[in-house]
């Protein structure tokens, strides 16, 4: 498990995945993407490990279907492969709905990072003074379906050891299976829902100004590790105003620029979405040197 990057300040946290998330949203250069995918699988590796790998169940269905009706649906390029039903199915539509995939199932991995490491306390401890009623909503929702995919998986396999699996059977069977198991849920989550709200009012939530407390301190450490995000990103924008970020799939595929500035900017921006991981490797490397010395 990775756990130094964690322990940085949640301001730190925040920072860099705003910056990794608001990159990949718009940056659609295959270098570029390439730089995305692959930062954004290490670190969901690193952070998961064996549910990064069930969570493929997921995401390649999902890359299918966002790679294939791209080109179904535009039929814009120079490059026709064939047609269908007289539309052209083009490289250029093909290449473009990889990209888009590649781009969306990239910002899903940096969510399911960002659930991991920015955890309820960070966040409120983040928005709680600026907005405390919207931070604890916003807190509450983005557990939300985390928490309920936990609970669905327990429901299913408690109803599985009672005969009730909905994975086998007739349709029908299987149907009155999965009715089972959702009204179990929705019992869960109206009996969990009142149980917080009474939990709040017995802690008196809503009743005056309430006061804060966090073990968080910024250190001198989070501040470099700040700079540097700072510095990387804004480099990162800087180049991708200049246009050494851009790249046309339409009409047909733009060049891709060989440029030392090029280069520069493709270091930049791996620097800058390598940096957990980073981190990670230089405490690992400094633990083993204090072993060594023991």
């Amino acid at each position: 498990m990775i756990n130094s990057f964690e322990t940085y300040h949640p301001i730190v946290l925040f920072t860099f995945f705003v910056a990794a998330i608001g990159m990949g949203m718009f940056l659609m250069h295959p270098v570029f993407l390439a730089i995305t995918i692959f930062s954004a699988m290490s670190l969901n590796f690193a952070l998961r490990r064996g549910r990064f790998l069930k969570d493929w169940k997921l995401y390649v269905p999902l890359f299918l279907i966002m790679a294939i009706i791209n080109p179904l649906i535009s039929h814009n390029g120079k490059i026709v492969l064939f047609y269908m039903n007289g539309n052209a199915i083009t490289v250029e539509a093909i290449c473009y709905g990889l990209a888009m995939a590649t781009m969306l199932t990239a910002v899903m991995l940096w969510f399911s990072s960002y659930n991991e490491v920015i955890t309820s306390d960070k966040f409120l401890y983040l928005f709680g003074k600026i907005s405390p009623v919207l931070a604890l909503t916003l807190s509450i929702t983005m557990r939300l379906v985390p928490h309920f995919t936990e609970q669905l998986s327990r429901i299913a396999k408690a109803q599985k050891t009672m005969g009730m699996d909905y994975s086998t059977g007739s349709i029908v069977q299987r149907s009155k299976s999965v009715m089972r198991i959702i009204s179990i849920l929705i019992t869960w989550a109206l009996e969990n829902a009142i149980e917080t709200a009474d939990s709040m009012k017995a802690r008196g939530y809503g009743v005056g100004k309430r006061s804060t407390f966090s073990l968080f301190v910024f250190e001198r450490r989070d501040s470099w590790v700040l700079a540097i995000i700072c510095v990387l990103l804004s480099v990162t924008l800087v180049g991708s105003v200049l246009g050494y970020a851009t790249f046309y799939y339409y009409p047909t595929f733009s060049v891709i620029s060989g440029e030392w500035q090029s280069f520069v900017m493709y270091g930049m921006y791996f620097m800058l979405l390598m940096l957990p991981l980073a981190i990670e490797l230089k405490e690992a490397l400094k633990w083993q040197s204090l072993k060594s010395k023991m």
